[in-house]
């Protein structure tokens, strides 16, 4: 910006670092723009993470190239097939002869295990079907996963009792294979539906997008598929109308509510120039706007995408589960064989060595712990897309969790980062009338300080500056209804012979308190003083008292001067401030911190600050617009309000304990129900655990799971609630 008012810039607001134009110039590039586009978004995972993670591979590894809708449906209509054929199963195998006094003949004259295997053909080639798919797949990665498991109980069970049946009859699984079957379908039903109930963020961001929009053709409007719009077409949104894409305002107003995108809550202000995004609502006055971004561009779509990378990225707990996941496959197959030796040796009959074997394998399945923490992430990074908070993976999401220090950026992050008129002090005449002369002569400058003069004073009273003087480095003179008015600092006054007599004090304390003291004489006498400074944010201070009721330390860093800093931090509760630091020091700042061993977040606009941003624990852009692909955050906070950074926290600390009491359970669950499915108590007292119950618990145990990631969704945040209390 041209100075010409010629402020005195030894007692500027912020240091050249920290000023809006230095950060105009050395913003970060966003990164490149994903091809993904915008309605139909790719629900699949590649095969590499399906053979990794058990819950992948039943979600995603049988269903290439299926929506998350086909996929539950598909998922479905496979258990409804097991569950129907298991009931005849059921009642003409041995359990419902013996333990439920089931009596009728097989139809035809057949054998009970004859019609049996029958039934249970459409069980195992097609209900069952995705199991031997995955496990192939998983053994072709090299790896061992829920799916293996499964595939060798349900195909061992199967194949034996396939074997007796043709040598003449006997014992057989017909109905433990298919309830088994049943069961676990049952479960991964339900487990996908939770993982559709976790992407409603992602549904209902897609949804916003309109079909349709009025593109001007010759000055009139044409309504086409917003999937036809260009870069450079020339938009009509009247009131009402959702934004079909990012665009610039090239004429009207109009108030625009963008709260299902950035989450701000008030109408915006739109005019020439003004930035507009997708699939906001203009609540009034009529707008036509030049499109800038389409399709994949657009700053919807970002968001979309770096909600889906986040949820389908893997946080060190996590790798954790899949390693530990792999292990217990391992662990089941080998207990699987043991268990099948150890019976036979002790005299068992080959039936009931291979049943308690199928049980051992069945009840290992690792299914919870492969759940345990993606759908916490997914249920975590949803709950702060609605919030416009973005976690860009799920590393981000896991260490907000463990943050100790926040680093907070002073000028726009913990103040808006525009000049601001704080006080104002008259001597010897009216406030109004000595503000109403010195914005008569402000309004010929278009410095930054001149302009937060002319902000204060309000609407114009008529009086117009004549004979205006701009004096480089000090300030303006001009002639305002016949009175020579002076607006400058103390060397303009020096010149214009005018003595400050006791406001010089005064002076000297606005600038000890970090303000700008802007100096106005009217006829060579002092009329007052003008004090600007940049003001904090509104949720600035609610921000710092969150995080801190939270135990978490609250720091700025600025490139300002001392006394603005600490005059800034005693109005937020700021207790640690470390000013006067360039740019290009911040990052070595973060790494002081981080010294003794202290987890630490570095709070920023994603441009001067970028260093910072990349060095500490935690990288947290605040106030990026629209911008959302900021490369050096973790975490993209979509509006100005620092308050989102505690909130951000809440959820990293609440998906943290979710993922704890997951893994806790999934643990817990297989070291009670291992020695029980190898019957080591059935000698003493007669606990036996057959391979369909067995397929129930553990169907059980990962609807726990996944219903307590989606309890997440209770969190108390701060701004809807105690910032202190997590969810019950």
């Amino acid at each position: 910006m041209k100075d010409h008012s010629g402020h005195d810039h030894a007692e500027a607001l912020a240091h050249p670092g920290d000023t809006m134009e230095a950060r105009e110039e050395s913003e970060v590039e966003p990164a490149e723009r994903s091809t993904t586009s915008m309605g139909h978004t790719d629900h699949n995972m590649g095969a590499e993470a399906t053979a990794q993670n058990p819950h992948d591979a039943m979600g995603h590894g049988g269903h290439a190239g299926m929506s998350m809708a086909s996929m539950v449906r598909d998922m479905r209509n496979r258990f409804l097939v097991a569950i129907i054929l298991s009931v005849p199963i059921l009642f003409w195998s041995r359990i419902g002869r013996d333990v439920l006094g089931f009596q009728l003949s097989a139809p035809l004259g057949m054998r009970d295990d004859v019609f049996q295997l029958l039934l249970s053909i459409p069980v195992v080639f097609y209900s069952a079907w995705i199991f031997f798919s995955g496990a192939v797949r998983a053994l072709r990665a090299r790896t061992l996963d829920m799916m293996v498991l499964v595939a060798v109980a349900v195909g061992a069970g199967w194949i034996y009792s396939l074997v007796v049946t043709s040598t003449g009859g006997g014992d057989v699984f017909y109905e433990a294979v298919t309830v088994l079957t049943s069961f676990v379908l049952l479960g991964h039903w339900f487990e996908m539906r939770a993982r559709g109930g976790a992407n409603d963020a992602i549904r209902k961001l897609l949804d916003l997008a309109p079909p349709m929009a009025l593109v001007l053709r010759d000055d009139k409007p044409v309504e086409i598929p917003t999937s036809e719009v260009v870069v450079g077409d020339l938009l009509l949104i009247r009131p009402g109308a959702k934004i079909p894409v990012d665009a610039v305002v090239t004429e009207g107003t109009g108030d625009v509510d963008e709260s299902m995108v950035t989450g701000e809550s008030l109408p915006v202000g739109k005019s020439p120039d003004s930035e507009l995004i997708g699939a906001t609502i203009n609540t009034n006055g009529s707008l036509r706007a030049r499109a800038v971004k389409v399709g994949s561009d657009t700053a919807l779509a970002q968001i979309v995408k770096l909600v889906q990378e986040a949820q389908n990225s893997k946080a060190p707990g996590q790798r954790l589960a899949d390693r530990a996941a792999f292990w217990l496959v391992l662990l089941a197959l080998v207990g699987g064989g043991l268990t099948f030796a150890v019976w036979r040796l002790a005299g068992s009959t080959t039936s009931q060595a291979i049943l308690f074997a199928i049980t051992v394998v069945v009840v290992t399945c690792p299914d919870a712990l492969g759940l345990a923490t993606p759908t916490a992430i997914m249920v975590g990074t949803g709950l702060g897309a609605t919030r416009g908070i973005l976690f860009k993976n799920a590393m981000g999401l896991e260490s907000a969790a463990r943050i100790e220090i926040v680093v907070m950026d002073k000028t726009g992050t913990l103040t808006k980062g525009e000049p601001e008129v704080t006080d104002v002090i008259v001597e010897g005449m009216a406030e109004d009338e000595m503000l109403g002369l010195a914005a008569a002569v402000e309004r010929e400058s278009e410095h930054p300080l001149a302009q937060a003069v002319v902000t204060y004073a309000g609407p114009s009273d008529g009086s117009r500056a004549e004979a205006f003087e701009n004096v480089p480095g000090k300030g303006a003179v001009a002639t305002v209804d016949g009175r020579k008015v002076a607006v400058g600092n103390r060397p303009l006054m020096e010149r214009e012979g005018v003595d400050l007599g006791s406001m010089e004090d005064r002076r000297r304390e606005l600038a000890d308190g970090g303000r700008t003291a802007v100096i106005v004489a009217v006829d060579g006498r002092v009329a007052g003083l003008i004090a600007i400074a940049d003001a904090p944010r509104p949720t600035a201070a609610a921000a710092v008292a969150a995080l801190k009721s939270a135990g978490v330390e609250v720091v700025m860093l600025t490139g300002d001067n001392e006394a603005t800093a600490r005059r800034i931090a005693s109005i937020l509760g700021v207790d640690r401030v470390i000013a006067e630091v360039l740019p290009g020091d911040k990052a070595s700042k973060i790494a002081e911190l981080q010294a003794d061993g202290s987890k630490v977040a570095m709070v920023g606009d994603g441009v001067n600050d970028a260093p910072a941003l990349a060095s500490a624990d935690l990288g947290i852009a605040i106030g990026a617009g629209t911008d959302v692909a900021i490369e050096t955050a973790d975490v993209v906070l979509m509006r100005s309000d620092p308050l989102d950074v505690a909130t951000a926290l809440a959820i990293g600390r609440g998906t943290l304990r979710k993922m704890r009491q997951n893994l806790g359970w999934a643990v817990g669950y297989n070291a009670i129900a291992i020695p029980i499915a190898a019957g080591v108590f059935q000698p003493s007292l007669g606990l036996v655990l057959r391979p369909e119950i067995a397929a129930l618990s553990m169907s059980g145990s990962s609807l726990i799971v996944a219903v307590n990631a989606l309890l997440l969704k209770r969190l108390r945040l701060p701004g809807r609630g105690d910032a202190s209390q997590g969810d019950r």
